[in-house]
């Protein structure tokens, strides 16, 4: 389930049962339901819901993806940004060189494999003669929401490209 803020701002996901407590407990609201699906008990009825909205907003705090390996590789789907193979092992690759002023910056780590690594070594792309096929960027917590889901609800989108 999608769970949106007061506001409508996609914080996070949760499973069913979550999902059936905060509504039952009216700390969230049903927005969209699955088709047909219904939770019951002996005494109770609730739609299956597909996203719910908080009752009251909740600040969050943890919106800012951790910069790390982990992350730049599910940022940039497992391939390397240079010759697009995922096949091959993956390292994490200065687009600038810190020895040439780069930093550890969302937007100067790559994903890169270990052939197109060692080819640029300690030069820049430009003087290694050698493209991106996607330029570094900082990604918003959304993208890994999206990544976590796998597949998402076509209900959701409007809510997960309003932030």
């Amino acid at each position: 389930m999608l769970v949106l803020n007061q506001n409508y701002e996609a914080i996070t996901i949760c499973n069913t049962k979550k999902a059936v407590i905060l509504i039952y407990l009216s700390k969230a609201e049903v927005i969209a339901k699955k088709d047909g699906l219904e939770i019951k008990s002996p005494s109770v009825r609730f739609p299956f819901p597909s996203i719910i909205r908080l009752a009251s907003y909740v600040p969050v705090k943890y919106k800012k993806v951790i910069l790390s390996r982990k992350n730049i590789l599910r940022r940039d789907a497992h391939k390397c940004q240079y010759c697009g193979r995922s096949d091959l092992p993956l390292t994490i690759d200065h687009v600038i060189p810190k020895a040439k002023g780069g930093d550890d910056s969302w937007e100067n780590l790559v994903a890169a494999c270990t052939i197109c690594n060692n080819k640029k070594g300690d030069r820049t792309p430009e003087d290694a003669k050698m493209h991106l096929i996607r330029k570094p960027f900082k990604p918003s917590h959304i993208m890994f929401l999206k990544h976590f889901v796998g597949q998402v609800d076509e209900r959701w989108k409007p809510y997960l490209y309003l932030s």
